[in-house]
């Protein structure tokens, strides 16, 4: 009967791999190059014990430790030390997006697209499909830690030696693996694609604040997280295995749920079904922007959620900034002291830039939902009655525009609010909003991006998320790198003006505006004359 149950797994297999011949390789090749660029670039700045120690000194402070997490090892701050407590947790948050992204494509969008269906067809076992999935997730897990261990341990770098370069691969690997059984168990829960994909996010999201609050207030809570299990394993100081093993048995009794839960339930069901519509749709559904914000509302409100209290979470630890500060000079040197600043209002840019970068996401998200509907026949249907194509395009352009001004709004009310209530001296909350504002033209053109890139290339759509990371990795990580200024000049968020530290450069925002709009143009006139996907 088991037998039955995973018929012809190994050829499903092969299929799924024969899909992501191309899309596996780069998630892998970028993951490691950037990790080991990252080990090289933190060894040449930082190349004596004095200059890790005097680093070391500044991850002390609870911002920090909210931000990448407890610091082991800080006593004898090693290059592993460092690397292990600088990277492991933002690229374990890398990895969990891109298995939960793989996951969902295999199994509730494919399940929608009516791929499984077809699939079931054939001689196939009615667990095959799900099984074969996560054993390319597992082999993928598997390289990606290899590559990512052994590397490390190649570059020969003090301190990183074979079983802690193997056990941060392998860390990565774990983080990897159980937001995939994450993602599996909830395409068998939701109904849509969207939803899996949403409450996975959601899971790896409420992950990093608890471990946040966990790391800064209570140990206890971080083991509650994947994330905080993960980088609990203290790789490169005593490197230790079973919370590796604890989170890759998690995660297998997840997968196993998952497995049952896919053997009782009908084809395109899930266990948390939508409620019934109405027999008759309101005006308000009855025009491409309403129901598009209808079908997105979930969504949207799950995000605006996060983002108020993802700036909340950063707004609680300011209160310990200041005086921390003043006796850190090494913070002083990193943080160029500006007259008639303080150093928590110069520390405040940093963390601006990183939330407007996370709030860009759920904005391109609404973006690409139009090619999403595309590529489910759905958006012929609307075509083909008295809705225009600039029409459709405007409404998801009106939604994201919407979504990005929404999100960064929140999260700069979210630290504002919280960060006065914990801090001596208060700051205007206008200054913490024009600080988030300024960087709404920056979103702008990476909606434009992704506009252009379902107007002229739909099947490259995918590219503007690496786009995204790198922007991450320039702007945030490239200080730490000491990457050259040009390369955080390609990206549109290497060009805003570092408020309330910098003066407000209009001419700059302007301009940033002019090419959001130019892109904008040449998305829709791409849009108008391409074929649709049909």
């Amino acid at each position: 009967m088991t037998n039955h149950l995973f018929h012809n797994t190994w050829k499903l297999t092969g299929f799924i791999l024969r899909r992501d011949r191309i899309r596996i390789p780069i998630w892998i090749i970028s993951l490691c190059a950037v990790t080991l660029l990252t080990a090289i670039s933190l060894t040449d700045l930082y190349p004596t014990a004095q200059d890790r120690q005097g680093i070391a000194e500044t991850m002390l402070n609870p911002a920090m430790t909210a931000m990448v997490g407890p610091g082991y090892g800080l006593e004898n701050y090693t290059p592993g030390a460092m690397m292990a407590h600088q990277m492991l947790l933002f690229t374990a948050l890398v990895v969990g997006i891109m298995f939960i992204l793989l996951v969902a494509r295999h199994t509730r969008a494919d399940e929608e697209d009516g791929r499984i269906e077809m699939i079931r067809s054939l001689p196939t076992g009615r667990l095959a499909h799900l099984h074969a999935t996560i054993l390319v997730m597992l082999g993928t897990n598997v390289a990606l830690a290899l590559i990512t261990g052994f590397g490390l341990y190649a570059l020969g770098i003090e301190s990183m030696d074979l079983e802690g370069s193997l056990i941060y691969g392998v860390a990565l690997g774990a983080a990897g693996f159980i937001f995939a059984a994450i993602t599996a168990l909830f395409a068998q829960l939701s109904e849509n694609s969207r939803n899996t994909i949403g409450f996975s996010l959601a899971i790896l999201g409420f992950s990093y604040l608890l471990r946040a609050i966990g790391d800064v207030g209570n140990e206890t809570l971080s083991w509650f997280s994947p994330l905080g299990m993960v980088i609990g394993a203290e790789v490169y100081v005593h490197n230790y295995w079973w919370p590796i093993l604890l989170t890759l048995g998690i995660a297998m009794v997840i997968v196993i749920l998952a497995y049952y839960l896919n053997a009782i339930r009908d084809l395109d069901a899930g266990f948390l079904p939508s409620k019934p519509g109405r027999k008759h749709a309101s005006i308000y559904l009855q025009s491409p922007l309403g129901l598009s914000l209808r079908l997105q509302r979930t969504g949207i409100m799950s995000w605006a959620i996060g983002m108020f209290i993802l700036g909340a979470s950063y707004g609680s630890v300011l209160g310990d900034l200041e005086s921390f500060f003043a006796d850190n000079e090494m913070m002083k040197d990193m943080l160029t002291v500006v007259e008639g600043f303080s150093l928590t209002e110069q520390f405040i840019t940093m963390i601006m830039s990183i939330m407007a970068m996370i709030c860009t996401i759920p904005a391109l998200m609404a973006m690409l939902k139009l090619i999403g509907e595309e590529r489910k026949n759905r958006t012929e249907h609307l075509l083909g009655r008295a809705v225009s194509r600039a029409r459709l395009m405007g409404s998801s352009l009106f939604i994201s525009l919407a979504v990005s001004f929404v999100m960064v709004s929140l999260a700069a009310i979210g630290l504002g609010t919280v960060g006065n209530a914990v801090m001596a001296d208060s700051i205007s909350l206008s200054t913490f909003y024009s600080a988030a504002m300024a960087y709404w033209p920056a979103m702008w053109i990476m909606t434009a991006i992704a506009l252009l890139l379902v107007g002229i290339a739909p099947r490259l759509t995918g590219l503007i998320w690496l786009y995204l990371l790198y922007s991450f990795v320039v702007v945030y990580i490239g200080g730490i790198l000491q990457l050259p200024e040009w390369m955080s000049k390609l990206s549109p968020y290497g060009h805003i003006p570092r408020l309330p530290v910098e003066d407000m450069d209009i001419m700059k925002l302007f301009t940033l505006t002019i090419i959001a709009i130019v892109i904008t143009v040449a998305g829709f006139s791409g849009y108008r004359q391409r074929d649709i996907q049909g």
